[in-house]
């Protein structure tokens, strides 16, 4: 590249502050400008309060210390996220599905094969928590953070305020050099080939660039109105499209895990901050109306009428036929949406960053490896979204016509039925994940746990040989009792580090 080459971001938000982040970043000693438009008028959505690991890869690329970032954004940590009544007929009340850590490499073996055992009938554990350290840290209320001499990396994502950690990185991309630019887009420009030249605003300000980025949220101002891309929906087998939000005073210990309960038309959340308890309904508006939603949210919280105000979000769930198109790729909601059930919204923008941004470069700043991007993320896309249907068409729920749906559901993708076909004929499930070359989604142990958690199993053996359970053999439990050692309280730690931390100043 000669002349500078101009990125604009349409759009705020976390999508479009962590876009410019990223790129900032990773391209500060290349001639890229980057350029971030956003308007005052337009709120963003500001719900998705939880994330996956790959955040914590984030800041750590970014040189940014959890012990700056997490008192100004009210965030605490998250290792597991437990679910609630989804599968009442199998046993247990709940399970989780914790975050997978370095030492779980000792025990996810002997998981698995207790898990393919108690497929054959055996009387064997196959409690997912109970394999997996961050279950242990979750149970005990341990934040995972370690001293320098143990030995193990550990996983974890996070809960925070999604408004403070938007005005966050807005600083730090200032620091970064990214321009910022207030103002409401009034037209999208393009040229005779059908590419994107620029922005008019309503001052009149055109803002050119060579390369845009659609970050206007569902409305996708640029790829989707603009450039005519098709929006692809997963209405078929992911039904809910309505969230009802209202926020609780935050909790005296603080867990370290999100908690997701389901209720007679979908499924609330709870998510603990610092500051506050961000909890929500996720449901069908084709089995339950606004006012049914808000009264159950409400019983299910204890929260009077008068206590607190109920927000309504509208959700399109589904994903771009195409991510990159021409000169524009959309993130965030502009891409698509799979709804919040594995707080998979800033991963699926952080891991599109990150794939645009070396396919761009490896492309010499062209759309050399546009096919291949495209087709990477939508695969992204599809295999996040199996997982979510899972949870779905394997309840035992049998309380409403919604739960009934969902488990006579047979909009399965191919992909998801070989895995179940697999599982339910006790086949080799781990090569079958890997003969589909799908673990780099959500990986062996996380299904695993999804299917051992639902109780996805045939009735035990009458005759029973008294062995089989590696859980037993391996003294697992003595392992992890002994790795809890190395971690601290989870609340007494968060106050601990908010006390040494300086005034964070937002912009």
């Amino acid at each position: 590249m000669s002349a500078p080459h101009r990125i604009v971001i349409a759009g705020g938000g976390t999508a479009g502050w962590i876009a410019a982040c990223l790129m900032a970043h990773h391209w500060r000693d290349k001639p890229v400008s980057i350029t971030l438009v956003e308007s005052a008028d337009i709120a963003t959505v500001g719900v998705g309060e939880g994330s996956t690991p790959t955040l914590k890869r984030f800041f750590s690329d970014l040189n940014i210390a959890e012990s700056d970032w997490m008192p100004a954004c009210n965030a605490t940590y998250k290792v597991n996220i437990r679910f609630k009544g989804w599968s009442p007929q199998s046993g247990p009340a709940s399970y989780s599905h914790p975050f997978i850590s370095q030492p779980d490499a000792f025990t996810e073996r002997p998981f698995y094969v207790n898990c393919h055992n108690r497929r054959l009938g055996l009387d064997v554990n196959v409690t997912p928590e109970q394999f997996l350290l961050n279950g242990w840290l979750a149970r005990a209320g341990k934040a995972p953070v370690t001293p320098p001499s143990f030995p193990f990396r550990i996983e974890y994502g996070y809960h925070f305020d999604s408004a403070l950690l938007g005005r966050y990185l807005k600083r730090h991309a200032f620091s970064l050099g990214v321009h910022h630019i207030e103002g409401k887009i009034d037209d999208v420009i393009t040229s005779l080939s059908g590419h994107i030249t620029s922005l008019k605003l309503q001052s009149g300000e055109i803002v050119e660039g060579d390369f845009f980025i659609d970050c206007t949220g569902f409305r996708s101002l640029l790829l989707q109105q603009t450039l005519d891309i098709r929006f692809n929906s997963f209405s078929e087998n992911l039904f809910n499209d309505r969230a009802a939000v209202l926020a609780t005073p935050a909790q005296a210990q603080l867990p370290v895990e999100t908690t997701s309960t389901a209720l007679s038309n979908g499924w609330a959340w709870s998510i603990p901050l610092s500051s506050r308890t961000g909890n929500g309904y996720v449901f069908s508006s084709a089995h339950l109306s606004d006012d049914k939603a808000e009264a159950e949210l409400r019983r299910h919280l204890s929260v009077q009428d008068n206590e607190g105000d109920v927000r309504f979000l509208s959700m399109r769930v589904g994903q771009v036929e195409k991510h990159w198109h021409k000169n524009c790729l959309a993130l965030g909601l502009a891409q698509g949406f799979i709804e919040p059930l594995e707080a998979t919204a800033l991963h699926l923008v952080q891991l599109s960053v990150e794939f645009f941004m070396e396919d761009y470069e490896q492309g010499n700043f062209s759309p050399a490896l546009q096919d291949k991007f495209n087709k990477d993320v939508t695969e992204r896309f599809s295999r996040v979204r199996d997982y979510i249907v899972a949870h779905y068409k394997l309840n035992t729920r049998d309380d409403s016509a919604y739960w009934r749906d969902n488990r006579n559901n047979m909009a399965l993708s191919e992909s998801l039925l070989q895995l179940l076909d697999v599982w339910y004929r006790k086949g080799d499930f781990p090569a079958e994940i890997q003969r589909q070359n799908i673990q780099s989604h959500f990986g062996i142990t996380s299904w695993h746990c999804l299917l051992a958690g639902y109780g996805i199993f045939p009735p035990l053996a009458k005759q029973q040989p008294g062995q089989g359970d590696l859980y037993k053999d391996n003294d697992t439990e003595a392992f992890f009792k002994g790795c809890l050692l190395n971690f601290p309280d989870h609340s007494a730690y968060l106050k601990d580090v908010a006390r040494r931390s300086p005034a964070h100043p937002l912009v």
